[in-house]
């Protein structure tokens, strides 16, 4: 008896991860996380820092404003890598007010794959994952491109 009910729970979690895929829409987004205030101690072990910088749609400091980076980033490894906490709030015209969660091991002066753990908004019930390439690192500013893919079930709102 046990043994059926084991069989019928993980089908039902096979079949409901399997719709998930097929009802998902795929959304891949680009943009740049500006990191303006660097802290010269952010990978010293057990450092732990609190963020709010900026999204934003180029490369340029000056470029269009998408969003906001907020969260925590600790370094817990002694190599200097960073355990990150991030929800990224988009300010945008078509995400307004949304959010995705990110969070993840970021090792330093490579390109970082994260999780996308869920989100809000226009990204309720997502999943997927984020790469973020550095393409500016000096001692006062840092800037990674963030190449995004999220998996979102079209839900309707009641």
């Amino acid at each position: 008896m046990a043994s059926s009910l084991s069989q019928t729970v993980l089908f039902s979690i096979l079949l409901f991860l399997s719709l998930h895929q097929a009802c998902a829409k795929m959304t891949h987004l680009n943009f740049y996380f500006h990191v303006t205030d660097v802290q010269a101690n952010a990978t010293d072990y057990g450092t732990i820092i609190v963020m709010d910088q900026a999204l934003r749609a180029g490369l340029d400091e000056n470029s269009t404003l998408i969003g906001r980076v907020q969260g925590l980033q600790a370094a817990v490894g002694k190599d200097g890598s960073l355990e990150t906490m991030f929800n990224f709030l988009f300010l945008n015209e078509q995400y307004n007010g949304s959010t995705l969660a990110i969070y993840g091991r970021a090792p330093l002066e490579t390109t970082i794959e994260r999780p996308v753990i869920g989100g809000t908004g226009k990204f309720r019930m997502s999943t997927g994952y984020s790469l973020a390439k550095p393409v500016i690192l000096s001692a006062t500013r840092l800037v990674y491109e963030l190449d995004v893919y999220v998996w979102t079930l079209e839900l309707k709102d009641d």
